[in-house]
């Protein structure tokens, strides 16, 4: 069985705390997406810290993607699926165009595990918003993707990245970490529980 490692709220307040910085001067975000439902948290606290005096918060918008299966064999554990399923997505049709073409739009998730996930957004939110640029006569700016993620599991990837946003380092982990099973606070049904379990064992 994997190794469990308990992460507290505390925790990653302070991860989104220490990343800002580099993603509000290098990433300039217009538009944060947030892939759920592990990414929802951090966008939210993320933002708190991006917002600059005297201009609005910067917007939110969420898509929904499935990878994870629990096996339902050892307890809560889950492994990782082979399969990107949309369970939310963004709609095109309503959704104010100018809210995506030629904007920076940060991606953030919890964790970067086998990175399928990661591939599966930005190629898909690149194609989405690409055909929406082109529909509205292919003028302006082509949107410029980031991605920010908690924690990064230093392990052989299957998935990939672009290779001018690796080259452009518009990919930032606050912490790279082994391959361990991370669990995160919004996971858990029993939060003192948790909390105690990471006073014991845990990852900054």
């Amino acid at each position: 069985m994997a190794t469990k490692v308990y992460v507290t709220y505390n925790q990653v307040h302070k991860l989104c705390q220490t990343s800002a910085d580099r993603i509000l001067n290098d990433f300039k975000p217009t538009l944060i997406i947030a892939i759920g439902g592990g990414g929802y948290v951090p966008a939210r606290i993320l933002r708190s810290f991006l917002k600059r005096p005297g201009s609005a918060n910067i917007p939110i918008q969420a898509i929904g993607l499935s990878l994870y299966e629990n096996l339902g064999r050892d307890g809560p554990i889950e492994t990782p699926g082979t399969k990107v399923t949309r369970t939310q997505w963004l709609d095109l049709s309503s959704l104010e165009m100018s809210n995506l073409i030629g904007k920076n739009i940060l991606i953030v998730d919890e964790v970067d595990d086998t990175r399928t996930t990661l591939e599966y957004a930005v190629k898909e939110l690149e194609k989405d918003v690409e055909t929406a640029r082109q529909k509205l006569g292919g003028g302006g700016e082509r949107a410029r993707f980031s991605i920010f993620v908690l924690h990064n599991k230093d392990k052989t990837k299957k998935g990939r990245l672009p290779q001018d946003m690796l080259d452009e380092s518009r990919y930032l982990a606050a912490r790279t970490v082994d391959d361990v099973w991370i669990c995160y606070p919004w996971e858990a049904t029993d939060i003192d529980e948790h909390d105690r379990l990471a006073a014991t064992q845990t990852i900054e």
